[in-house]
């Protein structure tokens, strides 16, 4: 999250619109697509307008992603058992595909990861639930049997929508910003704090 904040502050500057460095305030559209933001920041673009902006913002945070982009601490270690005891794994984003591409190569995700789920397949984001339902649907796992990783209000609704537990991380938001959504089952700072009996047991 705070790459993608500071890429839009960033191509902000570039096109002569500030926007506020605040996480509260990226949090409250992650999840969503560039081009959605987009369409709400300028109402009278055009949608070829709002799609060429959408890639200029897009560059910015690629540019960004491949000197800086981490995973989570503890995340490689927990895709890893996941994965060996037979979890099926899949990645719900609103990023556009250059940009998973990019997280994909850079951490080996494709070794764990069996479906992505994302706006390019003509779903909407968050926080509508298609993207979590699509990728339950693709997984052939009920959705209440899922359970969902977030770090933005609006994905613990979707979550909440497809009928998903969901565990909020606080790599952006502190935790009163999830305290509300009755799907939370817990709430951790990293993947090393999380307790394995949640995906295990």
């Amino acid at each position: 999250m705070p790459l993608h904040a500071r890429a839009w502050v960033q191509w902000g500057a570039t096109v002569g619109r500030p926007l506020s460095d605040d996480p509260a305030h990226f949090a409250s559209t992650a999840g969503r697509s560039g081009p959605e933001i987009l369409a709400d920041m300028f109402p009278t673009a055009t949608p070829a307008e709002i799609e060429r902006m959408a890639d200029e913002r897009e560059q910015v945070y690629r540019a960004m992603a491949r000197q800086e982009l981490q995973l989570v601490a503890g995340a490689r270690a927990l895709l890893q058992r996941a994965h060996a005891a037979g979890k099926q794994l899949a990645v719900c984003t609103a990023a556009p595909p250059d940009n998973i591409a990019l997280a994909f190569e850079r951490f080996g995700l494709a070794d764990w990861v069996a479906v992505v789920s994302s706006p390019a397949d003509g779903l909407r984001g968050k926080p509508h639930p298609d993207i979590f339902l699509a990728a339950a649907q693709r997984l052939a796992l009920p959705p209440e049997t899922c359970l969902v990783f977030e770090d933005a209000p609006l994905g613990l609704e979707a979550a909440r929508r497809a009928g998903m537990a969901a565990v909020a991380l606080t790599t952006t938001l502190d935790a009163d910003a999830f305290s509300a959504f009755p799907n939370r089952i817990a709430t951790v700072s990293d993947f090393t704090t999380l307790d394995p009996a949640l995906l295990f047991d």
